[in-house]
């Protein structure tokens, strides 16, 4: 095992008309870990995706993957990734079972190695193996593209936007795979994501890109220590009009007719914003404290860039 996964360094990309979409991208995805890779749309995270599974050419720089450069070693690097695509691209012709072995062939994974049936299972499409993939539901589908993605037993795999528009009951699927894999066969798994609440609760380190650059790079634990944004919410014992603000402490009044006080911790403590609090004669029912969350950290790291 090698100690990133992933390696890439000074990674461009600019497409025919001038457009970059990447701008010399340096990143390093530890092995064994679920890293989440996030970033508004046009950010550029397709582009990187495409040109770790070979599909996009980059214009600069250089990417290994488990230790094999792309471009000394196309085949062994190719081999070491698997990638489930966000769209839908699946013969209507083929059975799970035929697709699967399609793909293991284009691989090069012997038939006694094979394990069509075990993966099939495994994404709970044992009793569709024989059915035509024109007539899977759309959850299927997703299922199938990610058997596709583990036929040839990749030490990295890529998830690009794989719960977007799925069920419940699909998404919790997948997420069980997803540790599945990780936690018994040590597979990096790298995410990408709109649901952030996903991403926070999956990742054990998280890079977020915007307009083709590095604007993030860190473990989830830390990022969200990045704002120190702290939101005090106070239920008065009776119904009363809300403090005015000051410099350091703004107030909102909640629609269950609670106060919102959101202050810096660095600048504030929390001493203070009670004493504004009692200062203006309220009396605390109940009191809580608010931090921030992903979807925070995200939002400051891309609105100004």
């Amino acid at each position: 095992m090698t100690q990133d996964a992933i390696r890439i360094a000074g990674l461009k990309k600019t497409y025919p008309g001038g457009k970059e979409a990447l701008k010399g991208i340096d990143l390093a995805v530890p092995a064994g870990s679920v890293f989440g890779l996030l970033g508004p749309n046009g950010a550029g995270k397709s582009t990187m995706i495409n040109i770790l599974a070979g599909l996009v050419l980059k214009t600069a720089g250089k990417v290994e993957i488990w230790g094999w450069d792309q471009d000394a070693n196309p085949r062994q690097s190719r081999a070491a990734i698997g990638v489930m695509p966000q769209e839908l691209n699946l013969d209507p012709f083929f059975t799970p079972r035929g697709a699967l072995d399609v793909q293991a062939g284009l691989y090069g994974v012997p038939k006694a190695d094979r394990r069509s049936d075990e993966i099939l299972r495994m994404v709970g499409l044992e009793d569709k193996a024989e059915a035509y993939a024109r007539t899977l539901s759309g959850g299927m589908r997703r299922r199938l593209l990610l058997a596709k993605a583990l036929v040839h037993a990749p030490q990295v795999l890529v998830l690009d936007e794989p719960t977007a528009g799925v069920d419940i009951e699909l998404r919790q699927m997948l997420w069980e795979n997803v540790r599945k894999l990780n936690r018994d066969r040590g597979m990096t798994i790298i995410l990408t994501t709109h649901y952030l609440e996903e991403a926070e609760e999956m990742c054990d380190e998280i890079a977020i890109i915007n307009h083709g650059a590095l604007v993030a790079r860190d473990s989830t634990a830390n990022l969200l220590t990045q704002l120190d944004a702290r939101t005090m919410v106070i239920e008065p014992e009776s119904a009363c009009s809300a403090p005015p603000d000051t410099d350091a402490i703004k107030v909102d009044t909640r629609a269950d007719g609670t106060f919102a006080f959101s202050y810096r911790a660095r600048e504030t403590s929390a001493e203070a914003v009670l004493e504004h609090v009692r200062a203006a004669g309220i009396r605390i029912r109940d009191v809580r404290t608010e931090q921030a969350d992903l979807q925070d950290v995200f939002l400051s790291l891309t609105r100004s860039r």
